[in-house]
């Protein structure tokens, strides 16, 4: 084997989430759609860390397939084949906080907006608070002016045949979002997708919102550093050209970081070794600055085994005040961390 193949193998393994067999109550996303709309490739792509080229060698979902993920909350996606209806899902809608359904952009969009309204109006009927997101997905494929037409008509025939189905579905607070695997729209919209289930997210964006008065950064992430989901972040609007860079950033972090590791003293073979440790937690951290014609740095601290701050700043005030960004960071993990504890509480104590 390769060194390069080595150490893919050794990054997917430190990457892959873990499936303990303690059970916790996890928060369950139905991901839809109809044969060959790319809900594999989503999947895939943000969970299992497939390269965007390789999607097209994926086979077909053949049977409800689910993943756990455990990031702040714990998650279970299920990934259902195209032809899955409500009566063969083998579970009620009602188990569910979210739904994801995928529609090709290039579709006929016929067939997947009748499936779609099938489970909008099954899924309302017994939780009427579930979240519903449509992704139109695979926009690379198509030129910017058809990408938009192509978007309005499969919002308007869902609308109108939810109309249709009653008046009363006109009210439905269904969100849509355009994503492709090979951008980081997917990131975007499967964050937001996350953010309705973390019923912390106030208290995660009020310690960003502090974070980013007390140091003038303009913007600031936590992210989830395997999927590149930004779980909470501050106030500000989320800016595309900013939220790009710090993906790259996480993603070029993310291809090295295997390649590292704490350089602490290993423990001395006495018979106080086997006594548990009390060495002070490793917490990475990284900056780079931007080219001269922009002058912004961007920081990376990692606040939980999984979770990374990820935040810019003016270059100026990021060399002259480093010492108050990072007293500011330390508060922050705090923060954050008794919030991840209180979840990871909560998980557990909802066990049937």
């Amino acid at each position: 084997m390769s060194p390069p193949q080595r150490q893919q193998e050794a990054y997917l393994k430190l990457a892959k989430p873990q499936q303990k067999n303690d059970p916790l109550h996890r928060s369950k996303i139905l991901l839809l759609g109809t044969r060959r709309s790319g809900k594999s490739s989503i999947l895939q792509v943000l969970f299992k860390n497939l390269p965007s080229k390789q999607t097209f060698y994926l086979e077909p979902t053949m049977r409800v397939t689910k993943h756990p993920y455990d990031t702040l909350i714990p998650l279970e996606i299920w990934d259902c084949p195209g032809n899955i209806t409500v009566d063969t899902l083998g579970a009620p809608l009602s188990e569910f906080a979210s739904i994801v359904f995928v529609i090709d952009i290039r579709d006929l969009y016929q067939q997947p907006v009748v499936k779609l309204v099938e489970f909008i109006v099954a899924a309302c009927q017994v939780n009427p608070n579930i979240n519903l997101e449509v992704f139109v997905h695979k926009a690379e494929k198509l030129q910017e002016d058809d990408k938009i037409e192509n978007f309005r008509q499969i919002h308007e025939r869902v609308m109108d045949r939810l109309v249709d189905e009653s008046p009363e579905y006109e009210q439905v607070p269904l969100n849509f979002h355009l994503t492709s695997v090979y951008d980081y729209t997917l990131q975007e919209a499967f964050s937001r997708v996350i953010h309705k289930l973390i019923d912390s997210l106030p208290y995660l964006e009020n310690l960003l919102n502090v974070f980013c008065s007390n140091t003038s950064s303009p913007k600031a992430f936590l992210f989830d550093t395997t999927s590149k989901l930004y779980v909470a972040t501050d106030a500000s609007p989320v800016d595309q050209a900013t939220h790009n860079l710090c993906c790259d950033y996480l993603q070029m972090l993310n291809s090295f970081g295997p390649l590292y590791k704490s350089n602490a003293p290993p423990q001395a073979d006495t018979p106080d070794s086997a006594k548990p440790s009390t060495k002070a937690p490793f917490y990475p951290s990284a900056s780079t600055s931007l080219s001269p014609s922009q002058p912004v740095t961007l920081t990376y601290h990692l606040v939980t085994p999984h979770l990374a701050l990820v935040a810019s700043l003016p270059t100026p005030v990021f060399e002259m005040r480093r010492g108050l960004v990072e007293w500011n960071v330390v508060w922050f993990r705090e923060g954050v961390r008794e919030i991840w504890e209180v979840e990871k509480e909560r998980s557990e104590g909802e066990l049937v």
